[in-house]
């Protein structure tokens, strides 16, 4: 009597330390279910190489475990239903059918799936990366069904997928890390105004930033350099100054400020025999990231913005234009592309002119010879600097000694 009730005695112990390991190893699946889960690859890579040294730490362990999703969520989920299933049965041993299955549903539903979910949502990677060595044990026990199952799912809805973030998600997440916006981030009103500004960049072309031809101030390659010309290129106040051949329109080039210094007015020196760089010539459509990385490179930093014009075609006589007069200067685009006054020449220029994206010069000197035509079918239509392109990344005016501008405050 007495060994056979120490024998229901042993059972009942060990019938309770399985029901008591079956729902801490239920939860247990089921709070990393959520915790892991939760975390994209790429939650994971940012920490492990920017967060604080306990993250990094920890990321470091899950990331070998989390890398085959499908194999991780099937390994949790088989053993998270092994232990619930099982647990019935130990249950129905010590107590009624009826109580075993409420018994279960309570113990599953308080202890396996409210408590440890709470809890590893909040510290997931916490826990993660102190149980990841015995999540590995499990996953190479369930190797044989949860593989099968996960390639599955892998044929079905792709290997993986990566959480992230389109432009204007991007920029929404960088304002509400704002430090105005309250919600605890640390970033200043300036930061993510330059960060905004740089993701609004790759929408926004050259004709969203340019200066428009009509305020341009600009000179004729024909004016001289006397007191009034003078006069008003110092009170412009820029260091470069466009110059055009009759109209505003027809840019062909720029000079700058400092070669005129040793210029005496009185003299009454012609624009033209100074020293006139070659200026790059960029479509409306171009994207700003492009003109940055043109400016970049030192040729120039101005450029004229150009627009193509449909014109009838005129035919010419003897290189010219028909009712056209022969012009006083003539000036060199492109050494390659000198017109030799032959109809063939003159088509393959046009065709040149209208598939260029970004067009600079081997030798930024600007030759002056006679006659010079006018472009046939494109246009001026503004000029933009790099100042303007550092205006749309900082989202600000830039202004400088010259400008006149009104200040609020």
């Amino acid at each position: 009597m007495t060994v056979e009730y120490t024998c229901c005695q042993t059972h009942f112990f060990v019938n309770i330390g399985i029901i008591v390991f079956l729902v801490i190893f239920a939860g247990l699946m089921s709070g990393l279910t959520l915790g892991l889960m939760s975390m994209s690859l790429v939650d994971l890579e940012v920490l492990a190489k920017s967060g604080t040294p306990k993250d990094r730490k920890h990321a470091e362990k899950i990331l070998p475990v989390v890398k085959n999703q499908h194999l991780l969520l099937c390994t949790l989920l088989i053993c998270n239903a092994a232990s619930m299933e099982a647990l019935p049965i130990f249950l129905d041993s010590l107590v009624t059918a009826w109580g075993a299955i409420l018994i279960s549903v309570t113990l599953i539903l308080l202890f396996g799936e409210i408590i440890p979910q709470s809890v590893c949502s909040r510290h997931g990677l916490a826990i993660g990366a102190t149980v990841a060595p015995f999540v590995r044990v499990l996953v190479w026990i369930c190797f044989p069904v949860a593989y099968p199952i996960s390639k599955l799912l892998d044929y079905l809805l792709g290997h993986g997928h990566v959480a992230l973030f389109r432009r204007a998600e991007l920029k929404t997440l960088v304002d509400f890390h704002g430090n105005e916006a309250g919600k605890g981030g640390e970033l200043t009103h300036d930061e993510t105004t330059i960060i905004a500004g740089a993701l609004e960049m790759s929408e926004k072309t050259a004709g969203d930033a340019m200066t428009p031809i009509s305020e341009t101030f600009a000179v004729d390659i024909n004016a001289t350099l006397d007191r009034v010309t003078m006069n008003a290129i110092l009170d412009n106040g820029h260091s470069r100054i466009p110059v055009y051949y009759e109209q505003q329109t027809n840019i062909i080039g720029l000079v700058l400020v400092k070669n005129l210094l040793t210029i005496d007015p009185e003299d009454e020196i012609p624009l033209k025999s100074v020293t006139i760089r070659k200026i790059p010539r960029v479509l409306e459509t171009l994207p700003l990231y492009d003109i940055l990385n043109e400016f970049q490179k030192g040729h120039s930093h101005m450029a004229v913005v150009i627009r193509h014009v449909n014109k009838p075609e005129v035919p010419l006589v003897n290189g010219n234009s028909v009712g056209d007069s022969v012009k006083e200067v003539k000036v060199v685009i492109d050494d390659d592309d000198e017109q030799q006054g032959t109809l063939e020449k003159a088509k393959s220029l046009k065709q040149k002119r209208n598939f260029y994206k970004w067009k600079s010069f081997p030798n930024n000197i600007l030759e002056i010879e006679q006659p010079l035509p006018k472009p046939d079918k494109e246009e001026a239509i503004g000029i933009i600097t790099l100042e303007d392109v550092i205006e749309e990344l900082l989202q600000e005016e830039i202004y400088d000694e010259t400008d006149h501008h009104f200040d609020d405050s």
